[in-house]
């Protein structure tokens, strides 16, 4: 059973989870200890070192079981950003001291910024080459495309679990079918995934998994990342050889132990019906929506296999960023960019083959575990009134 939470407000309602989670008060109180009296180093010998130590291996032990690996293959890592950088810069690098030639790392157009600037670097500083493969008109990537890409130099692809826009779902186990045939590694980002669906690195057959604290009611600054055993990392960060030599740096003992626990509620939300609550929500918001805007509202992204909790749509004649201004009773996002005061459109609606002018209409709307029936029905009613009032410029403004 979900706890409420004494410290979110209930207006503006909140439906912006896939950009970040309130922290459980769950998590707060099992991590404070560590803040506190265990305030200790874990590499120490000393009684000062034991509890921290112990509450670290805990951690682990429940994050490796949240995702269904060993404890010993589980890194923990400072963010999400790092973790997908350490996956894919870690395991090239290391192919390449390994002898390996001019590699081949593969990945889509609508992946996280994360995993596209980390192959960025790899490409402007070590001249690897980077495939960026197209999706289709859901944003689903067709895993056939994958084995055709792949070459002789291939040593990585890095496929998104979940998209964190439209919520969309990649055929990740077809995907590691591909990969493993050819002896390539995979490496998902499962940031947006991880406590919405569940999550099995055995069944998904990936090598490298990442994991996000802030996106599943742990605090920001935290997140793991899953490494096979016997897969081969240089780290990012030297120093005294923590995390198996992976990740230098004294561990976040505090916000390690909030992970692991966000990690062991997660898993009980799952088999509590959390994602069927949210998936009922999800779907009468947006036939809300559709019934106060005949026609007018136009989903993007898979409509089936996506995440429960996310709603990306459209609604014609408007832009999304003048509906959520003029809605300020909910928290919502969208994924245009704002420069000097024109908006862009969503590179992913743009890959996904949507126009223009559509793609600014777009606003996501993403659920979460204190997101109630009563929520959704503001926030109906609060962007069909919006609509009402705005009128999108060609400019998108």
């Amino acid at each position: 059973m979900t706890v409420e939470h004494p410290g979110l407000p209930r207006r503006p309602v909140y439906l912006d989870y896939n950009a970040t989670t309130p922290v459980d008060p769950r998590v707060v109180e099992a991590l404070l200890p560590a803040l506190g009296e265990n305030f200790g180093n874990p590499s120490s010998d000393h009684a000062f070192g034991a509890a921290p130590k112990a509450a670290l291996r805990l951690a682990r032990e429940q994050v490796a079981a949240f995702v269904g690996s060993s404890p010993q293959e589980i890194v923990f890592t400072g963010s999400g950003s790092e973790a997908d950088a350490l996956a894919i810069r870690g395991a090239v690098l290391a192919a390449m001291t390994a002898g390996q030639v001019k590699p081949h790392v593969i990945t889509q157009v609508t992946e996280h910024p994360a995993v596209l600037a980390a192959c960025r670097a790899l490409h402007d500083l070590h001249g690897v080459e980077i495939t960026y493969l197209p999706v289709d008109v859901h944003g689903i990537l067709d895993p056939t495309d994958v084995e055709a890409a792949i070459t002789s130099r291939t040593v990585l692809v890095t496929v998104m679990h979940a998209n964190n826009e439209t919520g969309t779902l990649q055929p990740i186990r077809e995907i590691a079918d591909v990969t493993r045939r050819h002896g390539v590694l995979l490496h998902s980002d499962a940031a947006q995934s991880a406590g919405k669906i569940a999550l099995d690195v055995g069944a998904l057959g990936v090598d490298l998994l990442t994991v996000v604290g802030h996106k599943m009611y742990a605090p920001k600054g935290i997140a793991a990342l899953y490494v096979r055993e016997g897969v081969s990392m240089v780290p990012l960060i030297g120093g005294g050889g923590q995390e198996r030599g992976v990740r230098a740096g004294t561990e976040n003992v505090a916000f390690a132990v909030a992970l692991g626990i966000a990690a062991e509620l997660a898993a009980t939300a799952l088999v509590e019906s959390e994602p069927y609550r949210l998936a009922v929500l999800r779907d009468r918001l947006v036939a809300m929506l559709s019934e106060s805007l005949p026609g007018r509202v136009h989903l993007h992204g898979h409509p089936s296999r996506r995440l429960p909790n996310t709603a990306n749509l459209r609604i014609d004649g408007t832009a999304g960023p003048a509906v959520l201004a003029a809605a300020p009773d909910i928290a919502a996002s969208t994924g245009s960019a704002c420069h000097s005061g024109t908006h862009e459109p969503s590179p992913v609606l743009r890959a996904m083959g949507i126009e223009h002018d559509a793609a600014l209409g777009a606003i996501r709307l993403s659920l979460g575990r204190w997101t109630r029936e009563t929520d959704v029905v503001i926030a109906a009613e609060a962007i069909s009134r919006a609509c009402a009032t705005v009128r999108r410029t060609p400019e998108g403004e």
